[in-house]
């Protein structure tokens, strides 16, 4: 299974050989590197290569292939997409979806890995070795089916909160208005309760409202206070006659 699914990684010298007319010397240290096990250094060379031919998939292929050597198979499927991006030829896409499929497959997500060995035989119908990995990938999905979609569940829960929220909303919004309607009713209670003094007042005193504090105008108030500070000296002034009249005077001192 190995062998098989890492079959397309050793097909490097096919777009070498069919591009060898263009004059990018860091593809072919690459292949060397590549050759050699040594992935690190060959990265290196087909990073350059693909800066230097943008429109170019060889180099995106090739990198894929290094990357995913050093077990970078999420990476390794980038370059592979943009391999496939700029493929000129149903080789060359036929292969890119291949070792997509393979990337896939490391990661366990058979799913995808059947869309991609499907995508695959479509450009290249007669490949037996991608035709027995989507086979292959079909009978592990089977025997590993996908979970639950984690994005309905996402969303279910948000959906959940949202209607929490807005029931916590609606129910501040209930308080709020009970909040308001006691005030108005203390309000209103108070005011009764005014009316209900007044009136009991007002029976009390044979039907006439007694007049208020407030209603004494300030002249009014003004020449009530002189009338009672006249009282007032009035009647400190007697006593003080009072007292004139009743104690007796001392004697001198005899010496």
């Amino acid at each position: 299974m190995k062998k098989l699914l890492l079959y397309s990684l050793l097909v490097i010298s096919f777009w070498a050989n069919a591009q060898q007319k263009e004059k990018d010397s860091h593809l072919p240290k690459g292949n060397d590197a590549f050759a050699d096990k040594n992935y690190a250094e060959a990265e290196a060379e087909y990073r350059i290569s693909e800066s230097n031919n943008t429109k170019k998939s060889i180099a995106s292929y090739n990198l894929g292939n290094a990357v995913y050597r050093q077990n970078s198979a999420a990476e390794a499927k980038l370059h592979y997409v943009k391999a496939i991006k700029n493929a000129k030829t149903r080789t060359e896409k036929h292969l890119a979806y291949h070792n997509i499929g393979n990337a896939l497959m490391k990661e366990k997500d058979y799913s995808n890995a059947v869309e991609a060995y499907k995508n695959a035989l479509r450009n290249n119908p007669a490949d037996e070795e991608t035709r027995y990995n989507y086979a292959l990938a079909k009978k592990m999905l089977k025997e590993n089916p996908p979970k639950k979609d984690d994005k309905k569940n996402k969303d279910k829960n948000k959906d959940k909160k949202e209607e929490k929220k807005n029931q916590d909303k609606d129910k501040d919004k209930d308080k709020k208005d009970d909040k308001n309607k006691d005030g108005k009713d203390k309000d209103k209670d108070k005011q009764n309760g005014k009316n209900d003094k007044d009136k009991q007042d007002k029976d009390q005193n044979g039907g006439k409202p007694q007049p208020q504090p407030g209603g004494i105008s300030k002249q009014r108030l003004e020449n009530l206070l002189d009338a009672v500070n006249n009282e007032e000296k009035k009647i400190q002034d007697k006593v003080n006659k009072q007292k004139v009249q009743t104690n007796p005077k001392k004697a001198e001192k005899d010496w």
